[in-house]
């Protein structure tokens, strides 16, 4: 079976940090899901092949510096350029002392929340504030007419902030993607934190683009589905694992 390819090209200092490349989902799936076990009672979500699925479909960026995150607190000197109107702000710095090549911007990049309006959720989990922004120093090439979906870590995304998932046409976009992204304002009203260099926080999932056509129709008997397969317990999971699920392989 032919093996599509998805090249990750960062320049050659980076490169040598070998701890920072992407890596496939399933080398990074969270040990609380490695340590659940079924009981008699009852069945966890290991057994699980959709669930299962979204942990390993894909690949992980890492953060490529550290992060110093201060996020929805009041400046009292209102030193909060570009936005000094505003005393509640959220600043973003780079830890340069690590050295790591980011892309042509060189510095962290923000978006006023005027972009989105403060209607959109995105605006009000950020406390109506503006939006920082990742810099990802890889550029992403994928095979033609392949694009990659890229959104947080599913079901294993960090709870401080995740970014604002987008698609990008990755055969012929000829740069560096880059990664706005919102604190969790429902759980941290300040986030005060440092998001450690090679935290995983994109998961990037390539997909061919194809044109599809949507259809309502009547259920008809031959389309029936035997019931007895959805009873709760562990049978319903080894029947799609074994009926239905198709294995996938990520390199």
């Amino acid at each position: 079976m032919y093996e599509k390819t998805i090249r990750f090209i960062a320049p050659e200092k980076y490169i040598e940090k070998k701890h920072l490349y992407p890596e496939p989902c399933k080398i990074n799936i969270p040990d609380w899901f490695k340590q659940l076990k079924h009981t008699p009672d009852y069945k966890t979500v290991k057994g699980c092949m959709p669930f299962l699925d979204t942990l390993t479909t894909g690949y992980l960026l890492k953060v490529p510096t550290d992060l110093y995150l201060d996020h929805n607190f009041i400046d009292i000197n209102n030193n909060s350029e570009p936005f000094a109107n505003s005393k509640l702000i959220s600043n973003i710095i780079w830890n340069n002392n690590q050295e790591v090549n980011l892309n042509i911007y060189g510095k962290p990049e923000i978006h006023p929340i005027q972009q989105i309006g403060e209607k959109c959720p995105y605006a009000q989990k950020n406390k109506n504030l503006p939006i920082n922004k990742i810099l990802n120093p890889w550029i992403i090439k994928t095979s033609p007419g392949y694009s990659c979906l890229f959104l947080p870590p599913l079901n294993n995304e960090d709870d401080r902030f995740s970014i604002i998932p987008g698609i990008v046409d990755t055969d012929t976009f000829e740069s560096e993607v880059n990664f706005p992204f919102v604190c969790n304002g429902d759980k941290y009203p300040r986030l005060k934190t440092t998001i450690e260099q090679g935290t995983p926080y994109v998961q990037v999932i390539p997909f061919k683009r194809e044109s599809w056509k949507m259809k309502i129709e009547i259920q008809g008997k031959k389309d029936k589905i035997n019931k007895r397969l959805f009873w709760p317990g562990f049978k319903i999971i080894h029947v799609y694992k074994n009926k239905w699920w198709n294995k996938k392989s990520w390199k």
